[in-house]
């Protein structure tokens, strides 16, 4: 089949390789215009528009729609991984086989733009990937094919895009093996729904009165954007790597003890391991604890 890609995070470029080296004809990728970025604010490609450059793959940076649907004309196919825009009828109805999506999470669960995060954050025990055919709803379409894959305790949201990013690869290839035969894909239930809204700075700072668990997925699950935070001296600080320790501190009190750092939680405190200043790279919390000079009994916000 005639393939194209229509992706922008680096998430996509498992399944952009696996597809360029498969039997299928990986004919163009579609990708997001430059946006600016970093302290120059200069124009910067998206991971999956560099790929597609290095790679010597037709790319187009379409910037309406109708530019979009210009560039799915001669497909077969389009399978779109992140691409961050919500796409009407009339441009699914293109391709002869229409828009697979490749979603990263249990359909029907988080659906929506952050399903890796959600699905930390709430701590669940299970998560993987679905490609569905896109339809007009919020990740609502017809079911091809799920890969499951168990979460431990301790994953973040980096960690875990990659293996989803890697999981998905063999999920995109069956899918098109199924289309190809013929098959169908199954209608997607509405029991068990829920939604993955996108993530927001304000809503990752860190309740202390909350649970080790609860403030941990938390942390793991807005690592590393948009980073979990809290308030300490009135200096806004990024936390990230949490262990859940045995040290017992009321919530929000920070300490030093035999060089590490912890946080008091309304259960058990949280050894931190990295924290990041306003303006600072991130930094062992250790290096922060001695320039910080901390004094005991000291609280966050």
């Amino acid at each position: 089949m005639r393939i194209a890609v229509a992706a922008s995070p680096e998430v996509a470029i498992p399944t952009l390789e696996a597809l360029s080296n498969s039997r299928h004809g990986l004919v163009r990728v579609i990708s997001q215009p430059d946006r600016p970025a970093g302290r120059g604010k200069a124009l910067t490609p998206t991971p999956v528009s560099t790929w597609a450059l290095e790679n010597s793959i037709e790319l187009l940076r379409p910037a309406s729609k109708s530019e979009i649907a210009a560039a799915v004309q001669d497909c077969d196919c389009v399978i779109t991984i992140g691409y961050g825009v919500l796409l009407p009828p009339q441009i699914l109805d293109i391709p002869k086989f229409g828009f697979l999506n490749l979603h990263f999470s249990l359909l029907p669960r988080w659906r929506g733009a952050a399903p890796v995060q959600r699905a930390i954050e709430a701590q669940d025990s299970v998560t993987g990937v679905t490609v569905f055919q896109l339809d007009e709803g919020m990740d609502t379409g017809p079911i091809y094919t799920v890969h499951r894959f168990a979460l431990d305790s301790d994953i973040t949201s980096d960690e875990l895009l990659v293996e989803l990013g890697e999981l998905g690869v063999e999920a995109v290839i069956k899918a098109l093996d199924m289309i190809e035969s013929g098959k169908r894909p199954s209608p997607q239930k509405s029991e068990g729904a829920t939604r993955a809204l996108k993530l927001s700075k304000a809503e990752g700072r860190i309740n202390w009165s909350q649970s080790a668990e609860e403030i941990s997925a938390k942390i793991r699950a807005f690592t590393s954007n948009p980073g979990a935070w809290t308030v300490f001296r009135n200096v806004s600080l990024k936390i990230a790597s949490p262990v859940i320790s045995e040290k017992v501190l009321t919530p929000g009190e920070v300490a030093y003890i035999d060089k590490k750092v912890f946080f008091g939680t309304s259960t058990t405190a949280l050894e931190i391991g990295i924290v990041t200043a306003p303006g600072k790279s991130a930094m062992a919390a250790s290096a922060w604890a001695n320039g910080a000079h901390l004094v005991s009994g000291e609280h966050c916000e």
